[in-house]
């Protein structure tokens, strides 16, 4: 069961100058994090100003220039513009009041401010958010040439009602209901727009509140519990966003996560640590022969002990492998929560789960839009062990090696912008010692 997230939408309506209570309304449930992370950011809040002043210029165009023309007035005296976000640009360097001017010149004026300023909102957006597509929403093409302004005055005008809560944005205007209704439909129209298609659902689809609760339900009615996971079936970018996706309080009676881990798993797992509140203990268990993985039997023997010694009661054990039903079922005292992969896991143990009332999710279904710091840790960290030999390589194969290595999938737009941020801005430096060095952009 999943749901289309919001946190996109919210950065776009608070960005475009949806008011204040609109924007709690709509979207303070699921994002109240994500939009007090927006009031304190200088950057969007600028941008959020300059277009409300934009589009309120736009609808009192003609009663703006009238009160300039006839009654010596300016955008600082006219009470349908908002004089507190004046202020605040002016206290913050950007001078929107001048003399002399009216409607059309402020018209250009504001294009200009809102051209100018837009790029600062680039780290506002995930790396597989296409930033060209967002970025064309906000700025009016070629707005000095004669008559620009005015056809797209009047393209507003004349659709009003299909324009985001009346709020100007650049783009076609289409009948497509509230474009700012979820972060799925909002991709959908903004790259159609382009000729384009998003076509990774799991950025915009986050696990069913229903989910969640279980899970919470589960952990709040233990004792004590852990989570343990065979590395080997398990992915450990997907386990990331399980993690991140739950709440911290829900999570509070997990003492610890155990990784269980091959040496052939993905080097994700040994910085998992670093990115989640829950204490890690690595388990890295070594092979006898290279044809045969240990990692479930010990598994097995340290969730065993896990029960009897240490007097834990619960368990999430994250796996698709069915052979831990053996495990399951020779602790029938205890409770376990089982979260798996759906290319991965047969009917067969969901089955005998759900005869045995024991409760299952995978985690395919958790919004993996919030794991590309996590992601490109990992992808930079492989990276650095490439860099003496950086000048024999070549860039896109290099790309290719990294992405293989840390047992990620990604489309080509997503490589290329890992391409583009770290490969491409890789550069020399000299050391005190005269010795060089290559540096990664943070």
């Amino acid at each position: 069961m999943t749901v289309d997230t919001k946190e996109l939408v919210t950065i776009i309506a608070y960005m475009i100058g949806v008011k204040k209570h609109i924007v709690e309304q709509c979207f303070d449930e699921e994002c109240h994090e994500t939009l007090e992370k927006l009031y304190q950011n200088q950057a969007a809040t600028t941008i959020r100003y300059l277009c409300k002043l934009r589009t309120t210029l736009m609808q009192k165009f003609k009663k703006t220039d009238d009160e300039m023309r006839y009654n010596l007035m300016n955008l600082d005296r006219l009470e349908w513009f908002d004089q507190d976000n004046i202020r605040t640009l002016r206290h913050w360097g950007i001078e929107v009041v001048q003399s002399n001017y009216r409607s059309e010149l402020y018209m250009q004026d504001l294009c200009h401010l809102v051209s100018e300023n837009i790029d600062k909102c680039s780290d506002l957006f995930h790396d597989w958010v296409n930033w060209t597509y967002i970025r064309e929403l906000f700025c009016i093409p070629k707005f000095t040439k004669k008559n620009v302004l005015r056809k797209e005055f009047e393209k507003y005008m004349g659709n009003i009602d299909l324009y985001p809560f009346q709020m100007y944005i650049y783009w076609h205007p289409v009948d497509s209901g509230s474009i700012l209704y979820t972060d799925g439909k909002f991709l959908k129209v903004i790259y159609s727009q382009h000729g384009d298609y998003f076509d990774d659902y799991t950025k915009y689809k986050d696990a069913h509140q229903e989910v969640k609760n279980n899970i919470y339900d589960f952990v709040e009615q233990s004792n004590s519990a852990i989570i343990a996971v065979d590395c080997e079936n398990s992915d450990v970018y997907k386990l990331y966003s399980v993690l991140r996706n739950l709440d911290d309080n829900g999570l509070s009676k997990i003492e610890k996560i155990y990784l269980y881990d091959d040496c052939h798993t993905s080097c994700g797992w040994d910085w998992l640590y670093q990115f989640t509140r829950i204490p890690v203990e690595h388990v890295e268990v070594e092979r006898v022969t290279d044809r045969k993985s240990l990692v479930d039997i010990k598994m097995t023997a340290g969730v065993s002990k896990n029960y009897y010694a240490d007097g834990i009661d619960s368990f999430i054990i994250v796996s698709s492998d069915s052979d831990y039903w053996g495990l399951i079922s020779s602790l029938p005292q205890a409770r376990f929560l089982v979260m798996y992969e759906y290319t991965k896991c047969g009917s067969a143990i969901k089955d005998a789960l759900s005869e045995h009332g024991i409760y299952y999710c995978s985690i395919d279904d958790f919004c993996s839009s919030n794991v590309e710091e996590f992601k490109h840790i990992v992808l930079c960290d492989i990276l650095k062990k490439y860099l003496p030999d950086i000048v024999y390589l070549n860039g896109y194969e290099l790309v290719e090696h990294i992405y293989e290595e840390a047992r990620l999938t990604a489309s080509d737009k997503e490589k290329e912008a890992f391409y583009n941020r770290y490969i491409k801005t890789l550069s020399l430096k000299c050391n005190a010692d005269g010795t060089f060095e290559i540096v990664l952009k943070k």
